[in-house]
Parts: structure tokens; C-alpha cells; sequence
């Protein structure tokens, strides 16, 4: 009886080991980690079916076989070097390994390895390679990014410069009238290039966060290359660069936002004009690819091109290719990446090509053609509105309420030399009792306004009998979409961001006076 007892519990026992066994190989079998066992004298004991798979090889090429024969590239590996502190040292130890595959193939490992009763290792690997992509992919964007960083930096403070010491120049008092008027002049011409540059800035962030919505509706061809010119004319002319247009089917339609359209073709023609010597050559196409159902709009140049590797980064967002360091050129590398957002939003592709650096670029931006619509000659916009102050009639009453003095007496004055009867305030209470008094046909009001921000303000304006008839106008550096909509929910019924352009509020109030 004691030596069948003896039996059964050598049995059982050996049933339990042979369990825990069968689940340790299991579980090794079934891990998505590689797993690799080498006695104390570095020969392979074993590998498991993910190990087998990350390695591409047979067993029969390793079992058996010393590890430093089968993988000598590894010797001076981190991962070498971590295999034998652990041997030496019976301390677990970690490093990342970029490994040749057979097929030529590299990969990243990353490996674990763990000291064994027996005096060997068992080693954990898994395939890191996507995440070392992902993790360089991380790297070169935050790259570019402290790039543009330094680059809009040195793009602001580039027009601070000239607007400061006009400003310096303009204190001072002792110049002439023709020095005023130029000081004037470089204030508001750098003033406007900055906004241009803000602009830039907000468009990319509301078109990569999908905040624009498009006002669909047919565009011919012809408009949308006719206004893109017109907007880049001026800096065409200025570096003496000839521009040849051809529009094969100047009525074929497209259904998108037409000032969207424009912004991407004169985005297109301002980079080609940036990045082209003067007296070169300049071309812009719109033609019909018939087959495909598209409407292709073409620009190349005789520029700078660029090398083949960065064609395929150009429309990423803050990429750029080399500048020299007094960046003659300017701007902020958004243009391009706006481009590819907006064409995306019309259901459209657009690609660069160049042969080289010194050969020009050549851009083509594809959209869908209008199915089932009949070409038309697009319609002449009607001349905009505009006018001055009628001596024969009283001038508007205008109220600025701004609690930035400098912006509300600048908007004063220049209003006041327009012939506008103009009242500033500073405080949006005492605001609200002037209109209440004083009855003014049009209040200008910033929004950031402290204690009464100025939608409030605009509501209990319009709620009031007394002033519920004011015209109602938004001067503001919140220009966001729903900014707009906030203000013109509180009763605004115009808006505007900062700094204004007097000539469309010129033209605004041109329009209220008649």
C-alpha cells in the first residue's frame, strides 16, 4: 500500500509538471513576442513561432548553434553589448536593435533579456518598426514646427521695424507733409503685410481643423483664372516677370466656393512669382481633361525648383525648402498647404513637379467638372459700392467704443478726416448712456471690451427703443467663425477684424448714408 501510494503521488506530481509545462509552452507559443533561450555558453536552446517569424529563419539554421555565429552583426550591437552585461552581471537589461533581414529588409527590435537559474538568458524581442517610423515621423514635425516657429517670429518682427520708426519719426513732429504722407504710407503697407501673414495663419487652422464650409456653386474657368491674376498682378509686375495665360474652354463649370478657387490659383501664381528671378517666364493654363471629367489648372515657372525629394513634402504643413538666411522671399510656407486642404474640400487632387534644383516647378491643381450644366460666359460682378460724405446732407454720427486708446482715437481720426461726426469711448456703460443720448447712426464696437464684453453691449443696444435702429458694426481681432456667428447672434449686423480696411468701411458707410 505505501509503494502504490508512493506511485500515485510520483504520478500526480509528474501530471501537474507536465501541465505547467504544456501551459508555459502554450503561452510561449501563442505570445506575440519573440522568445529565445541560450544556455551559459551562448548555444540556442530554443525559439518560439513569433520569434521564428520576426527572425525569418528555420529553426534548423540556429538550434543548436552559437548565437554570436548565427548573428555576428550583432557583436557591437547595443544589443550585444546588453546580452553579455546580463551573462556577466545576472542582471536583466534592455536595448533597441536594427537588424538586416534576409530579404534585405531592416527592422528595429526592441529586447529584453533575463538571467536563467542555469546560468543562461532567456531573451523577449518584438518588432518595433512601426514605431520607430511613427517616432521619426514625431521628430522631423516637431522639427519643422520649432522651424516656423523662429521663421514667423523673424516674418513679424521684419514689418515692426519700418512701422516703428515711422511711428518714432511721426512723434518727433518736425517733418514735412510729403514725409508724413510717406511714413503714413509705410505704416499701412507693412500693417497690411502682417495682417496677410495673421490671415495665412487662421485660414490653415480652420481649414486643417474642418471649420470651413464651402458656398457651392457653378465657377467658370475664366473667373477663377481672370481674378487670380488680378490679385497677383501687382507683385508680377513689380519683379518684372512675364505672365503667358491660356484657358483652352474658358466657360467649362465647376461647382465650388469661387474665392476659394481664386485664393488657390493666386496662392499657386504667388509662389511661382516668389521663387522666379525677374525677367523670367511664368505660365498659367486651365484646360479640360475630357476623359477624366476634370478641369486642370496649371502654373509653371522657370524658378528655383527643387530637389525631387522634397515634391513629394511640399504641400505638408510647415515645409518648405532651403532659404537663404536674409529670406528675400518672405512669408510663412502656409500657402501650399492651404492649397492641398481646400482642393481636397472641392473633391480634387493637386501635384508638383520638377526636374531639379535650377529647372523650375510645375503645379497642377485637378477639380471635377460640372455634369449635366451648360457652359456659360460667367456674369460681370457689379461695381462695388463707394462714395463720399454728401456736403449737402448731415454727415453719420459714428461712435467707436474700443478700450484700446491708441486703436479707438486712430479709428476716430481717420474717420473724422473722412467727414464722419465721430464720439469715442472707452467703457462700455458710459457707451451704452452716449448712444442712449447722443443717438448715433452707426456704433463701431470691439468685442474684448473688459466688465461688458461687446456682444452684451450689442444686445442691450438693440433691446433698447432708443437705440435698437443703430447700425451695429464688429471691429475686432476675434475673426474665427464662431466669432462671427456669436456677434451676429448678439445683433451685429456687419463685421469686421482688426485693423480694419477703411476702404470697405468706407464703402460700408458710404452705403448706410444713402
Amino acid at each position: 500500500a505505501e509503494r502504490i501510494r508512493a506511485a500515485v503521488d510520483l504520478a500526480r506530481v509528474q501530471g501537474t509538471l507536465r501541465a505547467e509545462r504544456d501551459r508555459g509552452r502554450t503561452i510561449l507559443d501563442t505570445i506575440a513576442e519573440g522568445c529565445m533561450l541560450l544556455d551559459r555558453d551562448w548555444t540556442v536552446l530554443q525559439m518560439n513561432p513569433a520569434g521564428l517569424r520576426i527572425a525569418h529563419m528555420d529553426p534548423a539554421g540556429f538550434i543548436g548553434r552559437n548565437h554570436w555565429d548565427v548573428w555576428p552583426e550583432a557583436i557591437d550591437s547595443d544589443a550585444g553589448r546588453m546580452y553579455r552585461r546580463v551573462m556577466r552581471d545576472r542582471v536583466a537589461g534592455t536595448a533597441e536593435y536594427r537588424q538586416r533581414m534576409p530579404d534585405g529588409v531592416e527592422i528595429w527590435c526592441e529586447v529584453r533579456a533575463y538571467p536563467t537559474p542555469d546560468g543562461g538568458l532567456v531573451s523577449f524581442f518584438r518588432d518595433i518598426t512601426e514605431r520607430k517610423a511613427a517616432e521619426d515621423k514625431l521628430r522631423a514635425a516637431d522639427r519643422r514646427k520649432d522651424e516656423f516657429l523662429a521663421m514667423l517670429a523673424h516674418e513679424l518682427r521684419n514689418p515692426l521695424a519700418p512701422i516703428s520708426a515711422a511711428a518714432d519719426l511721426l512723434r518727433i513732429g518736425r517733418l514735412d507733409e510729403a514725409r508724413v504722407r510717406q511714413s503714413s504710407a509705410i505704416i499701412g503697407r507693412q500693417a497690411r503685410h502682417m495682417t496677410g501673414l495673421i490671415d495665412d495663419l487662421l485660414d490653415v487652422s480652420r481649414v486643417t481643423r474642418g471649420l470651413v464650409t464651402l458656398a457651392r456653386a457653378p465657377v467658370a474657368a475664366r473667373a477663377i483664372v481672370d481674378e487670380a491674376i488680378e490679385q497677383v498682378r501687382p507683385m508680377f509686375e513689380a519683379r518684372r516677370q512675364h505672365l503667358a495665360v491660356g484657358i483652352g474652354d474658358p466657360d467649362a463649370l465647376v461647382l465650388g466656393d469661387k474665392p476659394r478657387l481664386v485664393q488657390v490659383l493666386a496662392n499657386l501664381l504667388n509662389n511661382a512669382s516668389k521663387y522666379t528671378q525677374e525677367d523670367r517666364r511664368i505660365d498659367v493654363a486651365a484646360t479640360v481633361d475630357d476623359a477624366r471629367g476634370r478641369l486642370l489648372l496649371t502654373v509653371h515657372d522657370e524658378g528655383i525648383g527643387m530637389e525631387p525629394e522634397l515634391t513629394g513634402h511640399v504641400f505638408d504643413l510647415f515645409t518648405q525648402g532651403e532659404r537663404s538666411v536674409d529670406r528675400a522671399q518672405g512669408g510663412l510656407g502656409l500657402g501650399l498647404a492651404l492649397v492641398k486642404n481646400l482642393v481636397e474640400l472641392h473633391g480634387g487632387t493637386v501635384a508638383c513637379t520638377s526636374p531639379g534644383l535650377g529647372q523650375g516647378s510645375t503645379f497642377e491643381v485637378a477639380l471635377p467638372l460640372m455634369e449635366g450644366v451648360a457652359r456659360l460666359a460667367p456674369a460681370a460682378d457689379g461695381a462695388g459700392a463707394g462714395g463720399t460724405v454728401d456736403g449737402t446732407r448731415r454727415p453719420l454720427r459714428v461712435l467707436v467704443v474700443d478700450d484700446n486708446v491708441d486703436a479707438a482715437a486712430t479709428l476716430g481720426m481717420l474717420l473724422e478726416a473722412c467727414g464722419y461726426l465721430v464720439d469715442v469711448e472707452h467703457d462700455s456703460h458710459r457707451a451704452l448712456e452716449r448712444a442712449r443720448h447722443q443717438r448715433p447712426d452707426v456704433a463701431l464696437l470691439d468685442i474684448g471690451l473688459p466688465d461688458m464684453d461687446g456682444n452684451e453691449l450689442a444686445r442691450r443696444l438693440r433691446a433698447d427703443a432708443q437705440t435698437g435702429a443703430i447700425v451695429l458694426v464688429a471691429v475686432t481681432g476675434y475673426g474665427q467663425e464662431q466669432d462671427r456667428r456669436a456677434a451676429f447672434e448678439a445683433g451685429f449686423d456687419h463685421h469686421f477684424v482688426k485693423p480694419v480696411d477703411m476702404d470697405e468701411l468706407a464703402a460700408l458707410l458710404a452705403r448706410i448714408e444713402t
